[in-house]
């Protein structure tokens, strides 16, 4: 469920932009500065800021990322969570930020019932979609599943124990958001007024464009790519835009489509109604966990809970057989 890397949003207010670091007038004569695109994260990283933006606050943002990277991946060894997965049940000390990020994904897992859970590392791992294609080892699947349950993780002012030493979190379903949120604190905290922070298709926006527009975003279509490639266009200032789909990391075995979005109950992809999930919420993290949730939970349910959840501003949903829900204030005007 965990591994949740999608590419769903498509940044139409800047595609006549190439994808190069520049520095020039728009029509309004204000500076735009759009940052070539980095892999980090597992996915490219841009940047579009309207005004002044010195060099050395671009570089800082950058170095941002990759240190809360370093901190929150699984993989890079000597990350937080590294040493918690590697720590054998024994308290592990960690950064204050890496604790934020662990609480909030504890309270997606408890209204959802445990279906968002974030100490399915093992599963994530052994299923490793985009680079595996091919079902894990039965055995090694259900010995995985033991592993997860939320309820074993246990925080004390800056350490974290988790009771079952076999355990491995993943922070793959929040960890993006959180960054992109603190990457927009990052910016305004040095004037920056009006941007678009792109972690791989996880949106936060700062302010609007620089004529005063919203953001203009594009859903992308979860079935027909080549000739009908978006669903929707959505006009958003000041908030976050995250997408989730079963459409992307996923595989094809004897006409049966495995996704990454597993559930912890059968350790395989989730059977789910809902095939995009695109959440416009507050913050990064609230709009990630939301999406995933939302394809978690199922159209119904999922409707439900992002309605009540703080934080949320509204929310496209994609159904397997095409329909289109819309929950809140979205903003489509296409």
């Amino acid at each position: 469920m965990i591994r949740k890397i999608t590419i769903s949003l498509i940044i139409t207010a800047v595609l006549c932009i190439a994808l190069v670091a520049c520095d020039f007038d728009d029509r309004s004569g204000q500076q735009v500065r759009v940052t070539e695109p980095r892999f980090m994260l597992d996915t490219y990283v841009i940047l579009t800021i309207h005004g002044y933006v010195a060099e050395s606050v671009i570089e800082e943002a950058f170095d941002l990322i990759a240190e809360l990277e370093s901190l929150m991946s699984i993989t890079i060894e000597g990350s937080d969570i590294y040493r918690i997965n590697g720590s054998n049940g024994k308290p592990t000390i960690v950064d204050p930020r890496t604790i934020e990020v662990i609480r909030k994904s504890i309270e997606f897992s408890e209204i959802s019932d445990g279906l968002f859970d974030i100490t399915a590392g093992r599963l994530t791992r052994l299923w490793n979609f985009g680079e595996n294609e091919a079902i894990p080892n039965e055995t090694a699947l259900i010995e995985a599943q033991k592993t997860v349950d939320f309820r074993q993780i246990s925080i004390l002012e800056n350490t974290v124990t988790l009771s079952n030493p076999d355990a491995w979190i993943d922070l793959g379903a929040t960890a993006k958001g959180y960054i992109a949120d603190q990457v927009a604190s990052f910016l305004i905290d040095n004037g920056i007024t009006n941007a678009l922070i792109d972690l791989g298709g996880d949106i936060k926006l700062i302010g609007s464009r620089e004529d005063g527009n919203p953001w203009r975003l594009a859903i992308r279509n979860p079935f027909d790519q080549e000739s009908e490639p978006f669903a929707a266009v959505i006009e958003v200032s000041d908030a976050a835009v995250i997408s989730s789909g079963t459409y992307e990391r996923s595989f094809e075995i004897d006409g049966i489509r495995y996704h990454h979005i597993l559930d912890p109950n059968t350790a395989m992809s989730i059977l789910t109604d809902v095939v995009s999930a695109t959440v416009i919420a507050e913050s990064g993290v609230i709009g990630e966990g939301l999406s995933t949730l939302a394809i978690l939970k199922g159209s119904e349910a999922g409707t439900e809970i992002l309605k009540t959840h703080p934080g949320f501003i509204g929310a496209i949903l994609i159904l397997e057989d095409g329909e289109i829900i819309e929950i809140g204030d979205v903003g489509r005007v296409a």
